[in-house]
């Protein structure tokens, strides 16, 4: 995969700052990244994905339920399947991950080493590229004039119905505002979809 030059660079300094490799999963939505990269060692990047480890991998459960940094051996998830054990045998014995963004549009990147431990000046440079990389590829998200209105009447506390009164359309047709605004957003629900607007300043 081709990256643009701000995202090699931020890449060359993952390669620096892992000697044992690195994994990069941007954007995760429905458990796929919308951008996947990896410089582990590809015997392992082979086992890992053939036996979809990543359904099993602690790492990756941190990643999902935190945000922030941390060690390896710091992640108190259960290992049933030995996946910490087993990526040491592939010179994965240390590692980190740090993960950043909400829930719903999560980025997590791993790194390893063979011989010792992240330090904590290290620890807090992969957190920053984490960011940058998930702000980087973030996707510029819109509203058009009316769906913007509609989440902003809602957000400033009218109903269905008094808000679609004040725009001067049917409820039903107010309702469908929220709906393609909702889409539009990625947003599950309309408390969702206030929320991104307010998060990406749309409303």
């Amino acid at each position: 995969m081709a990256f643009d030059s701000e995202t090699e660079a931020l890449l060359d300094e993952l390669d620096k700052l892992a000697p044992a490799g690195y994994m990069v999963g941007l954007h995760i939505r429905l458990a796929q990244p919308r951008i996947y990269h990896s410089s582990y060692p590809p015997d392992w990047v082979t086992r890992y994905n053939e036996r979809s480890y990543y359904l099993r991998d602690p790492a990756v459960f941190w990643g999902i339920s935190h945000t922030g940094v941390t060690r390896w051996s710091a992640i108190r998830l259960p290992d049933p399947f030995g996946l910490f054990d087993e990526a040491g045998r592939f010179g994965l014995c240390f590692g980190a991950s740090a993960s950043a963004g909400p829930m719903s549009s999560r980025s997590i990147i791993g790194i390893a080493h063979a011989e010792r431990e992240f330090s904590d000046e290290e620890l807090a440079a992969l957190a920053r590229i984490t960011q940058a990389l998930h702000a980087h590829h973030e996707e510029c998200l819109s509203l058009t004039p009316a769906q913007a209105e509609a989440l902003r009447l809602l957000a400033s506390g009218d109903r269905h119905t008094a808000a679609a009164a004040r725009l001067g359309i049917s409820e039903s047709a107010f309702k469908a505002r929220l709906k393609s605004a909702r889409l539009r957003l990625e947003a599950r629900t309309t408390s969702e979809a206030i929320r991104k607007a307010r998060e990406h300043r749309l409303i």
